[in-house]
């Protein structure tokens, strides 16, 4: 059985023998005249009997006993100070799912809303609907030439559409058959190295961050990486490249302010080379593509970097996607200047005319490789068909 004990019980329990003591000693004439002739020999029996009874547990006096089933002592939480707000709970991230759909909630209600609408006026598919429908896609960010191929989907199946959900399957089913042709991620071919990636758009179209993103891609995917800042004409284009570059871990080459940007490139294969870089990704100046002095340095830096290494560059067209149509018109420029051999559209989460991306999926047999939904690092997103479109079609209202 478990008892509890205190300190003063084992000094009450040792006087006590003490006191016995002097009784036996008393009773055997042990002790000083002075002491056994002042108290007699019962009073030491007495002391030593009392406290021994004291220090030895007696039930119903002082049991000492542990208590079997004691609840913990409670300790209370401090409440909050007057004014002072409890820490909300952290929410998870959104996935990279979640961030597609909110990017897209203006191209939606943009593009989307307005087609919808136009079959909300009457469940009939009749001339008068066919007739706004054609307005209305002529109307958006897709392109003439999109607008009347879509239309024209609607008009050779209208005998079989009933109502408007049928009508959106309809269009929804053409624009997945437009992008899943251009559903192309990007690869680094075996027995390229470095892959050289040249990356070209108009000032504003997100070049420097895209860059980083991209790099950052390669990276998580065990690529070295190389930057080269070929925008030598903008103020603090070299500063602010060589942050990302150091942020994202990739190795960057520059030049002073106003270098030929040709050099540049070729310093960058050249450090990628001697390096062993997997990819050497290039920066260039923003180019306006009605420029024509300007389009004609890119092609300069392209015949640079073909003659050093075969067959370099791979190129990227960045676009943003706020311009709408006009980046119809970019691509067509870009490309007739330079091939283009694939497209990162950008900054869609900042624009309702992302639905121009179906129109150069449509007018350019160029592969989508990346969008950009927002301006964390893993918010450029491979292009993938179906998530776009799915994303693109949902109504969260």
């Amino acid at each position: 059985m478990n008892y509890r004990f205190h300190t003063y019980d084992y000094i009450l329990y040792i006087l006590s023998y003490l006191f016995f003591g002097l009784y036996l000693a008393d009773i055997n004439n042990a002790l000083p005249p002075a002491l056994s002739e002042t108290l007699p020999s019962w009073s030491f029996l007495a002391v030593a009997v009392a406290l021994n009874a004291w220090a030895i547990p007696i039930p119903g006096i002082h049991p000492r006993k542990i208590p079997e089933e004691q609840e913990p002592e409670r300790i209370e939480e401090p409440a909050p100070e007057a004014g002072e707000l409890p820490e909300p709970k952290k929410k998870p991230a959104p996935s990279p799912k979640e961030k597609l759909e909110k990017g897209l909630s203006k191209t939606h209600k943009g593009f989307i809303d307005r087609i919808s609408a136009v079959f909300r006026r009457s469940a009939a598919l009749d001339g008068t609907i066919l007739s706004e429908l054609e307005e209305t896609l002529v109307g958006t960010d897709i392109g003439v030439r999109t607008a009347y191929t879509i239309f024209d989907y609607i008009q050779k199946n209208a005998d079989t559409i009933r109502d408007a959900d049928q009508a959106m399957d309809a269009i929804k089913t053409e624009i997945t058959a437009i992008l899943e042709k251009r559903e192309e991620p990007l690869s680094l071919p075996e027995g390229t190295k470095p892959f050289v990636i040249m990356v070209s758009g108009v000032n504003g179209s997100g070049k420097t961050t895209t860059i980083a993103k991209i790099a950052y891609h390669l990276k998580n995917q065990g690529k070295s990486v190389i930057i080269a800042s070929g925008d030598t004409f903008r103020a603090a284009a070299i500063e602010q490249l060589e942050h990302w570059a150091d942020k994202v871990g990739a190795d960057f080459i520059k030049s002073h302010e106003g270098a030929d940007p040709s050099s540049v490139a070729f310093d960058g294969l050249q450090a990628a080379m001697s390096r062993g870089h997997d990819v050497l990704i290039i920066d260039t100046a923003g180019r306006l593509h009605t420029k024509e002095n300007l389009m004609e340095e890119l092609k300069k830096t392209k015949r640079v970097l073909d003659k050093k290494l075969p067959g370099a560059p791979h190129e990227i067209l960045v676009l943003d996607a706020t311009i709408g149509q006009n980046a119809i018109e970019q691509t067509r420029q870009f490309n007739n200047a330079l091939g283009v051999t694939g497209i990162a559209l950008t900054k869609l989460d900042g624009s309702s005319k992302g639905g121009v991306i179906v129109g150069i999926a449509n007018e350019f047999e160029i592969p989508i490789r990346y969008i950009g939904v927002g301006e964390g690092m893993d918010d450029l997103q491979t292009f993938r068909s179906g998530d776009f479109v799915h994303a693109l079609f949902l109504d969260k209202e």
